[in-house]
C-alpha cells in the first residue's frame, strides 16, 4: 500500500519532486513537503537543492578526477553530471551538454529513441536519445528519493507525473516509457496547467471559493522552458457544490524560456560582431546558456541591473580570448516583453513564414514568438467551437472570443512581473473591445514549485479527498479508415476519420462503434493512422468524417506501425471486426478490433491523457 502522494515535474528547465503522507488524511498547504535532490554543485561536492536543473553533461574520460561526480548513493559516479554542475560547467562547453530534451521528445521529426543528444555534437562525444536523457533524470530523482525513504521506495508509492498539455500521443506514450524504464512502471500523468491550478485551490484552502464563482472561466497561461500550454477551466455549481472542468487545451505550441535565450543573444552576439568580435557556433552557444543564466538571476533579483556575461575563447591559446559582455535590466525587459509579449488585437493572429526549400533539422519552434497572438488564436478558435457545442458549460453568445473571468500565471518566465502585467494588460484590451469585464489574477502560485505540488496533491484527490477537476479528453481521436473504391491511376482511395473517443470521454469507460463493415489486416506489417480534433466537440462515437485530406479541423498525431498476430491460414487477409475503445485510468485509448464470428481479439494503444 502507498504510503506518499509523490508528485514529478519532468520540466524542460527544471526538475522538482513534492510529496504528502496519505496516511495523515489530509493535504499539508503551503507546508507541502519538497524533496532535496542531491547533486553536484562543483567538483568534488554535491549539495541538495529543491530544484534539479534540466540539464546532462557528458565529460570525457579524462575531464574530472575519480570520485569528484560523486553523488550519496554512487560513489563512483564519473560518466554523466545531472543538474547543476551540468548546467554551469556545460555552459562552458557546449558541446557535451544536453538541454531541453523535453522538447526534442515531443519533436515529431526526428527520432525520438536514437542517440540525437547533444544535438550536433562532434563525432568523439557520445550521444543519448531524449528518451534516455528523460530516463535519466527520471532515475535521478528515484535514486534520491529511496536514499532519503529506505522502506518506502519510490516506485511502491502512488506516483503522478506531469506532461505539457499540449505533448502529443507519441510524446506522452513516451514520457510513460522514460518512467518505466526509470524502475517507475506505475504512474498516473496530469497535464501541467491542471497540476497548477490543483496547487492554487490547495494553497488557497476553502478561501477559493471567495476568489472564483460559479460562472467564471479561468484562463491558465503556462509559459515554460519549452512550451506555452494554454487551458480553459469552467467554473460551475452542482447540486450546491462547486465543480471545476477544464473544456479546452491549447494545440502544441513550441514556445518558451528557450526562445527568449535565443532571442537575447541574438543583439547582444551582433554588438560583438560590429566591436569586432564576430561568435562562431560553439562560441554563440555559450552565449546562449549564459544568456539563460542571467536571465534566471535577474528574475530572482530585481535590483539587479545588469549581468556580466563570460564567453571562452577559442583555439590553443586561450589567454585573452576570453569574450565580455553584459546583459542589461533594459534589454531583459524589452527584448522579452515587446517581443514576445507584444500589444496586439484579438484578431491579430500567428503570422507563418514561408520557408526555403532546404532547412536545417533542429527543434521545431513556433515561427511566431508573440505568446499574445496565439493567446488570441487560441481564445477565438475556442469561442467558435463552444458557441456550436451541444452542451457547452461556458457562453460565448456574441463574443469575438472566450472571455477569461480570471488567469492563473505558471512556469518559470511569469518570474518577470512584467511579461504577467502585460498579459493582464492585453487581455483586459481585447476585453473592453468586446464588451467584457476585466480580467483578474489568481495570486499566490509559486511558478517554480506549482506543478510538482499539484501533482502530489492529485494523488492525494485520487484517494477520494478534495475537489477533482472534470473534463474527460480534451480532444476527440479518430481512427483512419482506408475507403474501398476501384483502382484509378496516380490516386490513392480517400481516407476518413471515425470517432472512437469523443471529446470530454471519461476514464475507466468503454464505447462500441456501431457495427459497420471493418477489415482488419493480420499477419504482415501496417500502419494505423490517427487524428484529433480540439474543435469538434459535438461528435460521437461512430461519426465517420470524409476525406480527411481537406478537413483543417483535424490534426493527425503519430501513426502506429504493427504486424497483428495471425492464426494460420489468415495471413494478408482483411479479418472482419467490430471495433471497441476504451479510455484506461492512466489515460491511454485503446483500440479494440474484436473478430465478428470468431474468438480473435487485437488491441492497438494510443496516450490520450490530457486531462488530471
Amino acid at each position: 500500500m502507498a504510503h506518499y502522494s509523490i508528485g514529478i515535474d519532468l520540466g524542460t528547465t527544471n526538475n522538482a519532486v513534492s510529496y504528502l503522507n496519505l496516511e495523515e488524511g489530509k493535504a499539508r498547504g503551503r507546508d507541502q513537503t519538497m524533496l532535496s535532490l542531491a547533486q553536484v554543485t562543483s567538483v568534488g561536492s554535491a549539495e541538495e537543492r529543491t530544484l534539479l536543473p534540466s540539464f546532462l553533461y557528458l565529460p570525457n574520460e579524462q575531464e574530472f578526477p575519480a570520485g569528484s561526480l560523486a553523488l550519496p548513493w554512487d560513489k563512483k559516479r564519473k560518466d554523466e553530471i545531472i543538474g547543476e554542475f551540468a548546467r554551469t560547467h556545460g555552459a562552458k562547453v557546449p558541446m557535451r551538454l544536453v538541454s531541453s530534451a523535453k522538447s526534442w521528445l515531443c519533436h515529431s521529426g526526428v527520432d525520438r529513441l536514437s542517440a540525437i543528444l547533444p544535438w550536433q555534437a562532434p563525432a568523439d562525444v557520445k550521444r543519448m536519445s531524449p528518451l534516455e536523457v528523460s530516463v535519466r533524470y527520471l532515475s535521478h530523482m528515484r535514486e534520491a528519493w529511496d536514499h532519503q525513504f529506505k522502506k518506502d521506495p519510490l516506485a511502491e508509492q502512488e506516483v503522478v507525473l506531469t506532461v505539457p498539455a499540449s505533448f502529443d500521443a507519441a510524446a506522452r506514450e513516451l514520457t510513460l516509457k522514460a518512467a518505466e524504464q526509470a524502475g517507475l512502471p506505475h504512474v498516473t500523468l496530469i497535464e501541467e496547467p491542471q497540476a497548477a491550478l490543483y496547487a492554487w485551490c490547495e494553497a488557497m484552502g476553502e478561501g477559493f471559493r471567495k476568489q472564483v464563482r460559479p460562472g467564471e472561466v479561468i484562463l491558465v497561461v503556462d509559459v515554460g522552458g519549452g512550451t506555452t500550454d494554454l487551458s480553459l477551466i469552467a467554473v460551475a455549481e452542482k447540486d450546491g457544490e462547486v465543480q471545476l472542468t477544464r473544456v479546452a487545451v491549447g494545440d502544441h505550441i513550441l514556445l518558451g524560456g528557450d526562445n527568449m535565450d535565443l532571442a537575447l543573444a541574438h543583439p547582444i552576439s551582433q554588438r560583438l560582431a560590429a566591436e569586432g568580435k564576430k561568435l562562431d557556433a560553439w562560441q554563440f552557444n555559450a552565449l546562449t546558456f549564459a544568456c539563460r543564466q542571467a536571465k534566471e538571476q535577474m528574475f530572482a533579483d530585481a535590483k539587479l541591473k545588469k549581468v556580466p556575461l563570460v564567453i571562452p575563447g577559442r583555439g590553443s591559446s586561450l589567454i585573452g580570448g576570453t569574450i565580455k559582455a553584459e546583459l542589461t535590466r533594459e534589454e531583459l525587459t524589452q527584448v522579452l516583453t515587446d517581443g514576445f509579449f507584444p500589444k496586439t488585437a484579438v484578431t491579430e493572429l500567428p503570422q507563418t513564414a514561408r520557408r526555403t526549400g532546404l532547412t536545417q533539422m533542429a527543434l521545431p519552434y513556433a515561427q511566431d514568438a508573440a505568446v499574445t497572438r496565439h493567446l488570441a488564436a487560441f481564445l477565438t478558435r475556442q469561442a467558435r467551437a463552444l458557441a456550436t457545442a451541444l452542451d457547452s458549460p461556458v457562453k460565448v453568445t456574441g463574443q469575438t472570443f472566450v472571455h477569461p473571468t480570471a488567469v492563473l500565471f505558471n512556469g518559470g518566465v511569469f518570474k518577470a512581473t512584467p511579461l504577467k502585467n502585460r498579459v493582464i494588460e492585453v487581455l483586459n484590451q481585447w476585453l473592453s473591445v468586446d464588451g467584457g469585464q476585466s480580467v483578474k489574477e489568481l495570486e499566490g502560485a509559486d511558478l517554480d514549485l506549482a506543478v510538482a505540488r499539484g501533482a502530489a496533491y492529485y494523488g492525494w484527490v485520487k484517494q477520494g479527498h478534495g475537489l477533482r477537476i472534470r473534463g474527460g479528453t480534451a480532444r476527440a481521436y479518430y481512427v483512419g479508415v482506408e475507403t474501398a473504391m476501384p483502382a484509378v491511376p496516380g490516386m490513392e482511395p480517400p481516407v476518413k476519420a471515425l470517432c472512437v473517443a469523443p471529446f470530454g470521454m471519461e476514464e475507466g469507460t468503454l464505447a462500441d462503434v456501431p457495427p459497420q463493415e471493418f477489415g482488419l489486416v493480420v499477419g504482415e506489417p501496417t500502419r494505423f493512422r490517427f487524428f484529433s480534433s480540439s474543435v469538434r466537440r459535438d461528435d460521437r462515437v461512430g461519426t465517420m468524417i470524409e476525406d480527411v485530406a481537406d478537413n483543417d479541423e483535424l490534426e493527425e498525431v503519430a501513426p502506429i506501425e504493427s504486424t497483428l498476430p495471425s492464426t494460420a491460414g489468415n495471413e494478408g487477409k482483411l479479418v472482419p471486426v467490430n471495433l471497441q475503445a476504451a479510455v484506461t485510468e492512466i489515460g491511454t485509448l485503446e483500440l479494440r478490433c474484436l473478430e465478428k464470428g470468431g474468438a480473435g481479439r487485437w488491441k492497438l494503444e494510443l496516450n490520450v491523457r490530457l486531462k488530471e
